[in-house]
């Protein structure tokens, strides 16, 4: 079936939804990390700013494994259901579940960061934790992709948007990674171990993530190959 809509404009198409969703996300996840933006909105308004981003990347990722799922033959999904699928010899559907899974550990990480006067065990617990596994997930999905775009784990193919699309979001899972790592809350003191560092890393990712979205308008409208 043909895609809907023109590149940049396509309110009916599912595609054009899930580019907009997780070019969103992007944007607020890196606002939230500009060095000062949190002097000037508050602490309260940083928080909220990367909550908010984490609900559009969890509607973004919801909307690219309902994709998946519906992509599914009779065979791989012979009751058709929409959601509670396992495909475990797909690595389209365990991309976009494990990453999923992690924008619900964001979920949890960014709303809870969100309370006042967090103790260091539970800023442990609770935030970073469930960050550096939202992160984790993140990596793990995005080398996924990019397996199942390059039919292994090197190829060049610079003329292709998927190409594209699945190495800037490698990249910023990497980033993702080394903010959480350097975002490290001491459960007895609650020092974060590198602030600074975590809040770079998280702007590089989300600029590599906000490419990665925009990247999705024109990969959607595509020609195939003949």
């Amino acid at each position: 079936m043909p895609p809907t809509g023109s590149t940049w404009w396509a309110p009916t198409a599912r595609g054009w939804w899930i580019a907009v969703l997780f070019a969103v996300g992007s944007l607020l996840f890196a606002m939230g990390s500009i060095p000062g933006y949190a002097d000037a909105v508050g602490a309260r308004g940083d928080t909220v700013t990367y909550f908010v981003g984490s609900l559009f990347f969890t509607s973004a990722s919801l909307l690219s494994y309902r994709e998946v799922v519906d992509a599914s033959s009779t065979a791989q999904n012979p009751h058709g259901r929409r959601f509670l699928v396992y495909q475990p010899r797909r690595i389209d559907w365990w991309a976009t579940a494990v990453q999923l899974v992690g924008t619900i550990y964001f979920n949890i990480s960014t709303g809870i960061a969100m309370a006042d006067n967090l103790s260091a065990e539970t800023a442990h617990q609770h935030v970073w934790r469930p960050d550096a596994i939202g992160s984790l997930c993140f990596l793990v999905s995005s080398a996924l992709a990019w397996y199942e775009v390059c039919h292994g784990w090197l190829a060049w193919r610079p003329r292709v948007w998927s190409w594209w699309i699945t190495l800037t979001n490698l990249i910023g899972s990497v980033a993702f990674g080394v903010s959480a790592v350097a975002g490290f809350v001491n459960p007895v003191t609650g020092q974060v171990k590198n602030a600074d560092g975590a809040d770079t890393q998280t702007l590089i990712g989300s600029i590599c993530f906000f490419v990665g979205a925009v990247l999705l308008f024109p990969e959607r409208t595509e020609k195939a190959p003949p």
